[in-house]
């Protein structure tokens, strides 16, 4: 599941300040998890992904392909309930959802996600605005706007050295999928 990256150090580095966005729009749920699928071999353990967008803007559908990226295969659902679900995998994939927390980040200290922040696993959250104050800087922020019923205008924004790289690359994966459909 490694990603075949052309200067692996470009990954490695934390810098804080560093910052790089990228917008695209996507055409169907279908796109929305493709862009998740094309993240993941890049993910690292500790790696960190804010998700942020109202009802319905395609949170879980993005995470869904995080996890088909990172070859698992048993079907990925909001953990709106129980609030975290772990999937097995390398690194393994925790899936948050911190919409029902009503004092969010004394419930979320309360259930541990300080620590899955800094554990070996990949952290995707939805609903990270909730919990703003406990993410650390340095990250990946992905905010998702519904614009109709399949299309989705969604912001990937990098937070420090290995974050903003990261941005570039998936940027550049996108974007030479994309020309060679459309060539």
């Amino acid at each position: 599941m490694e990603a075949d990256l052309e200067d692996e150090s470009d990954l490695m580095g934390h810098t804080p300040g560093s910052e790089e966005a990228w917008v695209l729009t996507t055409q169907a749920a279908k796109e929305t998890k493709r862009l998740g699928a094309l993240l993941a071999p890049f993910l690292r353990p500790g790696d960190i992904i804010a998700l942020r967008g109202d009802l319905g803007a395609g949170k879980t559908t993005f995470v869904q392909g995080v996890a088909r990226g990172l070859g698992i295969t048993r079907p990925v659902t909001s953990p709106s309930f129980i609030l975290i679900n772990e999937y097995p995998s390398t690194p393994p994939l925790f899936h948050i959802d911190c919409y029902r927390l009503e004092d969010a980040d004394a419930e979320a200290r309360d259930i541990g996600l300080e620590d899955l922040l800094y554990d070996d696993g990949v952290c995707v959250i939805e609903w990270a605005d909730r919990v703003a104050t406990l993410l650390p800087p340095e990250r990946i922020d992905i905010t998702l706007m519904w614009l109709g019923p399949d299309e989705r205008e969604i912001e990937v924004r990098g937070h420090g050295t290995r974050y903003t790289a990261l941005v570039r690359k998936l940027r550049q994966e996108w974007q030479a999928i994309h020309e060679a459909r459309d060539s």
